[in-house]
């Protein structure tokens, strides 16, 4: 079997294709810069997702492509958002077409569907798109799921999309990572009253349901549908984040600020960087205020019975080892 990683330089692109080189298949890899520490036996493609000529070669002969090549973010140009998530996936699906790929798996983000309200054990039936979005990534991502989906059964072409939340691990090169520079920088403050609700998932955990997403469409299952990932174990966000401060021997967060002023807040940076062209990311913004202050938890029962998916390493494993990765 042949399976094609779009991102494999990433983070959930690596541990993917290291997981499915140990369960025997032949692995190509598909990025705009040289993957590092990937199994010798990985054939790597350098591309844009822009490039359909170069995509369509990558494909030729692949059973399954792996999707996670993406741009994130809540700041910069919509149209860099646009080019890389809708036009990138278009020729993505494009190539598979082309080349005669039977599966194609999206990975997407819970935050396709994310409204700026809390989302407590959401149901994928029960969480539409949003009408408004509060940044371009989301949008990107989410026009780029339904393009997926829209493309199962065509022409022999099997799709499904994962939307894991807020994947951590190690090696992990951003989330927890910008937690901590932040916390040293002093620019950490709890936003809301400090009670919201999060799942995350272990980046083991992303890479399994990948790989178990795979073998549902391989057997007829779960095709043209959307699935939430994560380690099925909510945490209390703001607690966690001072529990991994501490054991970085990283001072508490002590500073709170109200949802309702930081969104404000965020709303007038949006505006004065828009204003002024400035490329850097505003200190905060709509998105990540109502991100930080409200709950996202998500109900699994839809992957545990079409994909069979169960986290293969637990939360509270998952925090022992980030916390021990992470002891000054």
């Amino acid at each position: 079997m042949k399976a094609l990683v779009t991102g494999g330089s990433g983070f959930l692109g690596g541990k993917l294709i290291h997981d499915l080189h140990e369960k025997g298949w032949d692995v190509y890899s598909y990025s705009r810069s040289q993957p590092k520490n990937l199994p010798e036996t990985t054939t790597i493609h350098l591309g844009d997702l822009s490039n359909l000529e170069k995509l369509k070669q990558a494909c030729k002969g692949i059973d399954c492509v792996f999707h996670t090549a993406a741009i994130a973010g809540v700041w910069g140009p919509r149209e860099l958002y646009f080019e890389t998530n809708v036009t990138g996936t278009e020729n993505v699906i494009q190539a598979c077409h082309a080349q005669k790929v039977p599966r194609l798996v999206y990975t997407s983000s819970p935050s396709v569907i994310f409204d700026g309200v809390s989302h407590k054990n959401a149901t994928e039936k029960d969480s539409p798109y949003p009408k408004n979005w509060l940044c371009h990534y989301p949008e990107s991502k989410a026009i780029g799921e339904q393009k997926v989906l829209a493309e199962n059964g065509k022409d022999g072409l099997s799709t499904l999309s994962l939307r894991p939340h807020l994947i951590f691990g190690p090696g992990d090169p951003h989330l927890i990572p910008r937690i901590l520079e932040k916390a040293k920088k002093g620019r950490l403050k709890i936003v809301g009253d400090g009670l919201n609700w999060v799942d995350m998932i272990h980046v083991n955990n992303a890479s399994h349901a990948h790989i178990l997403a795979e073998q549902a469409l391989c057997e007829g299952r779960a095709g043209g549908e959307a699935f939430f990932i994560s380690n099925d174990a909510p945490i209390q966000m703001w607690p966690w984040i001072q529990d991994l401060l501490k054991a970085a021997q990283l001072p508490a967060i002590k500073g709170q600020v109200s949802a309702s002023t930081a969104a404000k807040a965020g709303s007038f940076l949006e505006w004065v960087y828009g204003t002024l062209g400035i490329k850097s990311e505003p200190p905060m913004t709509r998105f990540v205020a109502k991100q930080l202050s409200t709950d996202h938890s998500y109900n699994l029962d839809k992957a545990k019975k079409l994909l069979g998916y169960s986290p293969i390493i637990s939360m509270e494993d998952a925090t022992k080892e980030l916390h021990l990765e992470h002891n000054a």
